[in-house]
């Protein structure tokens, strides 16, 4: 995690205090706020692990999409949607792993325009070692216990059907 704050109070919910006396209510904006400073506390860490391995959290992903594949290699449009991304910072992302020796490009057999890209095996060990790691660090939130953690996705989920990320 990231150097602790270590304040005498939490600055979300005294914002949220003055929120509710000049806006109105405050429970979204206290809501969205929090979720914002966890996603903060969460890159960091995810960073603190990966960067060792000469990786982002953005990297790690693109590699794991990979190690799931039944061939280890998906499309490059097929990567950016997976991961909910821009085709740039797919390209971005790729050509930096290709640099790094954890994944190699290729021509699609079928389709004479479109690349692949392949996970090495120094792709996979990398997969391998980082994910170790996080688990051991409960990908940031081990203060949450099983059943928390649950919760928080399957309310967050709700927000991602909202904005029709997938259709149920």
């Amino acid at each position: 995690m990231s150097d602790p704050l270590d304040l005498n109070f939490d600055p979300i919910e005294r914002a949220a205090q003055i929120w509710d006396e000049r806006f109105g209510p405050s429970d979204a904006m206290a809501a969205a706020t929090s979720i914002m400073r966890v996603q903060q506390l969460l890159l960091s860490e995810f960073d603190r692990i990966c960067r060792p391995y000469g990786l982002t959290f953005a990297r790690y992903e693109a590699l794991v999409l990979l190690s799931f594949s039944r061939t280890g290699a998906l499309p490059m449009a097929k990567i950016g949607e997976r991961l909910m991304v821009h085709p740039t910072s797919v390209t971005n992302t790729i050509q930096r792993l290709e640099t790094a020796g954890f994944v190699v490009r290729e021509p699609n057999p079928r389709d004479g325009r479109g690349t692949l890209a392949r996970i090495t095996d120094s792709g996979r060990d990398a997969v391998k070692r980082v994910t170790a790691e996080l688990m051991e660090a409960d990908f940031g939130l081990p203060a949450l216990d099983r059943d928390q953690r649950v919760a928080v996705f399957e309310l967050l989920r709700e927000v991602r059907v909202a904005a029709r990320d997938f259709s149920r």
